[in-house]
This record gives C-alpha cells, sequence and structure tokens, in this order.
C-alpha cells in the first residue's frame, strides 16, 4: 500500500505543480555588497561557494548566474569520472578530486548516484599500448589505482565489446581505473546549492554580469542587469565563456573555446557495464541509469560560443563506436546537444589569481572539468579565501605560460570526457 500511496501522492504534486514541496535552496535576491562574488553557476562554481563556506567560514558570498545553475556545461557534459593523467600535477588534483567524490554524497546527504563501473581507454596499435602502460606506471607511483589488461582481458570485464581484428582500429588492450565511473550532474549542482545555501550563500540566477569595476589595479564591484554589486573579490568560473569575464578587466587569457558535442540513444536494457573510451577512434560511450547509451567525441575543430557542432563530428564519432560496439548499430539516437569547453595550450586547467587584485580564474578545464569538481572547488576556495595557492593549486597559475612550466596533458586528457 505505501508504494502505490508514494506513486499516487507524486502524481498530485505533479498535478498540483509541487505546491507542496519545499525549494532545495533559497532563490536570493542581490544585495549590495559581499566578501565574495563568484560569477557561474555549474559544478566547479557551487562547489567553491560550498567550501569557501564550510572550510573557511566566508558565508557573506553570493553565487551570480546569468540563467538558471546547472544550465550551462555542468548540465551539457556526460559525467565521467577517473583521475588517471599522467603528470604528478594532474595527478595531485583530479586523485583529490576522486577521494572527494567517494564520500560527497554522504557529505551533502543528497543523492548524486555516483557509479564506481570502471573506465576502460583503450589502445589500438603497439605505441598507444606502450604510452598507456607508461602512464599506468606513473599513476602507480601517485598511489592512483591503475592496471593493463590484454585484450581478451578487455572482452572480459566488457563483454559488450568487440575485440575483432579485421576492423581499422582493433583493440589490443586497455588501463583500466576501477574506482572510476559516472555520477547524475543534476544531482550534483542540486547537492552543492542546497548545502551552500544552508550555510548562508545567496544563489541570484538570472543575474548577468555586464562589467567588472576595478580601482587601482584592484576589483571593486560587479555591474549586473540587476544593478551594482560591491565586492573586494570576484572569482571566475565560467567555463567556456572565460576569456569573456576575463577581457572585463582588461586580461587576455591563453584559451580557446570549443563546441563539444554528446548524444545519448533510445534507451535499453543493460547491455554495457562500464565505461569505454577511445583516443585513436575519438569515441566514448557509457550508459545512463534510465538506458540511454550516452556518446560523446573529441571537440569541433573550430572556435565557437554555439552550444551544437557539426554534423561530421556525429557521423564520424557514431561510425568509430560501431566498429567497438556493431550491436549498437539498431539503435536509434533520441537527442544531441553541445557544450563550451575552454583549452588551454597544454591542456591542463588555470587555477589563478591574477595581476588584478582581487579577481581569481578557474578555467581552462577543456574537456576534463567535470571529473575536477569537487577538488577544483576545494582548491579554488583555499586560493579566493587566502589569497595564495595551496600545493594542489600552484602549478596550474596562469604565470606558467611566461615560465614555461607547463602540464602538458594532451595524451592523457584524450577525448572529450
Amino acid at each position: 500500500m505505501t508504494r502505490h500511496y508514494s506513486f499516487f501522492n507524486l502524481l498530485r504534486e505533479g498535478l498540483r505543480g509541487h505546491s507542496g514541496w519545499e525549494p532545495a535552496w533559497r532563490d536570493a535576491e542581490p544585495k549590495p555588497s559581499y566578501d565574495a562574488v563568484i560569477i557561474g553557476g555549474g559544478g566547479h562554481c557551487l562547489a567553491t561557494a560550498y567550501y569557501l563556506a564550510r572550510e573557511h567560514g566566508m558565508t557573506n558570498i553570493a553565487i551570480l548566474e546569468k540563467g538558471w545553475i546547472g544550465g550551462g556545461n555542468a548540465g551539457r557534459n556526460t559525467t565521467i569520472i577517473r583521475s588517471n593523467y599522467l603528470y604528478d600535477e594532474s595527478a595531485a588534483i583530479y586523485g583529490h578530486a576522486l577521494k572527494l567524490w567517494e564520500g560527497l554524497g554522504r557529505e551533502l546527504n543528497y543523492n548524486i548516484m555516483m557509479s564506481h563501473r570502471g573506465v576502460l581507454n583503450l589502445a589500438h596499435d603497439d605505441h598507444e599500448a606502450r604510452q598507456l602502460k607508461r602512464r599506468v606506471e606513473a599513476n602507480r607511483l601517485n598511489s592512483i589505482d591503475s592496471e593493463y589488461l590484454d585484450a581478451k582481458q578487455v572482452k572480459e570485464f566488457c563483454p559488450a565489446i568487440s575485440i575483432s581484428q579485421d576492423v581499422r582500429y582493433p583493440v589490443i588492450g586497455a588501463t583500466l581505473q576501477r574506482r572510476g565511473g559516472v555520477n547524475r550532474h543534476d544531482a550534483v549542482v542540486w547537492g552543492f546549492a542546497r548545502a551552500a545555501s544552508a550555510m548562508g550563500v545567496d544563489i541570484v540566477q538570472n543575474c548577468e554580469v555586464t562589467g567588472i569595476r576595478a580601482e587601482a589595479g584592484a576589483v571593486t564591484g560587479i555591474d549586473t542587469n540587476r544593478g551594482f554589486i560591491r565586492t573586494p573579490k570576484i572569482a571566475s568560473v565560467v567555463a567556456g565563456h572565460s576569456s569573456v569575464v576575463a577581457r572585463m578587466v582588461g586580461l587576455r587569457l591563453p584559451i580557446e573555446s570549443h563546441p563539444l558535442q554528446a548524444l545519448v540513444s533510445e534507451p535499453v536494457k543493460p547491455v554495457l557495464n562500464c565505461v569505454v573510451m577511445s583516443n585513436a577512434v575519438h569515441a566514448y560511450c557509457s550508459q545512463s541509469d534510465k538506458g540511454e547509451l550516452v556518446i560523446g567525441a573529441g571537440i569541433d575543430a573550430y572556435l565557437s560560443y554555439t552550444q551544437r557542432g557539426g554534423f561530421d563530428v556525429i557521423e564520424h564519432e557514431i561510425a568509430s563506436l560501431l566498429e567497438l560496439f556493431p550491436n549498437f548499430s539498431r539503435l536509434r539516437m533520441m537527442r544531441q546537444w553541445g557544450g563550451i569547453v575552454d583549452v588551454c595550450p597544454d591542456a591542463s586547467p588555470i587555477i589563478s589569481k591574477t595581476g588584478v587584485k582581487g579577481f581569481y580564474v578557474n578555467g581552462g578545464w577543456g574537456t576534463g572539468g567535470w571529473k575536477a569538481t569537487p577538488g577544483s572547488g576545494h582548491a579554488f576556495a583555499d586560493l579566493v579565501a587566502n589569497d595564495e595557492p595551496n600545493g594542489i593549486a600552484a602549478p596550474f597559475a596562469i604565470e606558467r605560460f611566461v615560465t614555461g612550466r607547463l602540464v602538458a596533458e594532451h595524451g592523457a586528457a584524450a577525448v572529450a570526457h
């Protein structure tokens, strides 16, 4: 009886327009001033606000989102989680993020639907296999779980995949990170929003930033379509629009913005038990809890702020995917979307204060942003609160493009994910 009552209760509330449900967070009105303002309303932004409040006691802060929270890249990604990057600096931040992911649902008291189902990165030739084996050893030196499988072991771990050698890119092996997996993007956004709001953070939606004011080389406030807000600290966490916001204070960032596409199939019964990624084939795939196959590829070649992308990318990724999973040919595409990714020359992010006092940047994550969400927010909050980077954030300062101390992660970043 309880099960039937719950169903009809949900149905009744839906027909009433959720009149009996309390909001998960306060939809705040902007105040005249704050101790800090965060521009953006995605996962990294909300994580930054949450850790500023929890770790540093900064609650007189605001999140300014031009639309609705989670309506940008946070709602347009494919939620793959892994930390098997090559260099020590990357291993530190992505490893930190994965540890936070493992306990985040309990910490926020919110089901983020974290599924540690394992991530395979495929090798299709001897050179790629050598590079992946090198990454495995580097991962192990940094205490990151990683192992190399031959083709037979890949098939045992992922029965749906084809290991036929009579194709353009035969599978000869793969790395496996068993702790990797996927989660639910909107649940993560809502969990962080609820927790931050409960600690006093103002989440201001439909508030577009139109300008940033500065005096004597230091920020003084933000102009928005809802009025001027005075603040001594501004944190930009706007993904594909990082360069746009930075130009408001006269900064030019070493960032390019590209469309990034993904699509889902019609839902089917469970058929894919892990995440499969291929750099050479340039496609990746997982299966959602609703049964849809979540499919993606690399960024579009051209620069753009559109949320679409070219049809040639979709055609290529589907053709490539069908080599790995011939049985998927019978499925129909249900919907397609695009996000905007900001890419740095070394395929690593910027987590940095700038030459304008009080202006901080967190961006340039390229295709690897979602997996870093809690680690990024935790490290960035520390920087904003203390005006100095901690050991995790320091290697990603903007000065590295002058000193040449780059963190070149093109290989480990692999395809869009």
